[in-house]
């Protein structure tokens, strides 16, 4: 048995334990001032404005449900509208993104001559600036001039109106997510670094091949990476915003409008600040339950290593 710790309970010690904590308090009271001025208090504003029929040049009046009833009821359109339009984009990007990223992490693993320059490219493209790189997509998808159709027309293959087309907008815009991956790679490779060798090392003996590897001991040790690219590609598929926003404005005919793009539509074209906060909400309670239910399934997929 250990020996029971003595505190010293001397006044200096309780007068210098009490600095330190005003200390403490101290340089963490910026951050937590920023939180609750910053964070805590709009989302309380915002919650509340929910509830009125706020606009920002008239006065306002507490409505109650009314704003949630008129989106649940249909009675304002868009609002199924950009919320099918939204799911649908999150099945495309989030698997093809987290493919693609886990393919490039495994490209990079390997020993090869300039993988950290390949590393660096490979990450570039995400911190471009999303308005640099929406600028350059929409010349590239350009259906009359953009490098995409010149190079179909090439191999005459048939060419398509990408951005501009009601049947092919959300999935381009999925396809275009695919170039800013470089974040989800980069964990990627991090998860990949952290698989000790010894693992593969005994599937060779065992006689396994590149097959065995990568089902035996990749994808299982992988799977904390994954469960974490998942959650965080679901979120970040839910806000998109900029692409949508910048390319196409929410066309053709509403098809690529996402529920932020129609979130900030009703907020700043349509001066309903009240409404906007409601689809906020709601928006944040779809995230919330979809992570929970992410986070329940992966007691049954994810490994963590210890386990039995």
């Amino acid at each position: 048995m250990h020996p029971k710790r003595h505190f010293d309970t001397a006044p200096g010690a309780r007068s210098r334990f009490r600095k330190e904590t005003l200390y403490g308090y101290g340089m963490a009271s910026p951050a937590i001032l920023g939180f609750f001025i910053f964070t805590l208090g709009p989302l309380l504003a915002s919650l509340y404005l929910s509830f009125t029929n706020y606009s920002i040049t008239n006065d306002y009046s507490f409505v109650g449900f009314d704003n949630f009833r008129r989106l649940f009821t249909g009675e304002d359109t868009f609002f199924y509208k950009s919320l099918i339009v939204t799911f649908y984009y999150v099945i495309l990007a989030v698997p093809f993104s987290l493919l693609a990223a886990f393919g490039m992490a495994l490209l990079l693993k390997n020993k090869v001559r300039g993988k950290t320059a390949f590393r660096a490219i490979f990450y570039l493209p995400s911190i471009v600036p999303v308005v640099a790189t929406s600028t350059i997509f929409i010349w590239l998808l350009n259906p009359d001039i953009g490098l995409f159709n010149q190079i179909l027309s090439f191999f005459n293959l048939p060419t398509s109106l990408w951005i501009y087309d009601e049947a092919t907008v959300v999935p381009t815009l999925a396809f275009m997510n695919i170039w800013s991956v470089g974040g989800t790679m980069l964990i990627f490779l991090a998860g990949l670094e952290s698989i000790p060798d010894h693992y593969y090392e005994a599937v060779e003996i065992d006689g396994g091949g590149i097959w065995h590897k990568l089902t035996a001991v990749t994808l299982p040790m992988l799977t904390p990476t994954i469960f974490f690219n998942l959650v965080m590609g679901i979120i970040n598929g839910f806000q998109s915003f900029s692409e949508a926003y910048i390319m196409t404005e929410g066309g053709p005919n509403n098809a690529s409008l996402f529920y932020v793009v129609y979130l900030y539509r009703e907020a700043f074209t349509n001066q309903r600040m009240g409404s906007a906060s409601a689809i906020a909400w709601i928006l944040f309670t779809i995230i919330l339950v979809l992570s929970i239910i992410v986070f329940r399934s992966s007691k049954s997929w994810v490994y963590y290593e210890g386990e039995k």
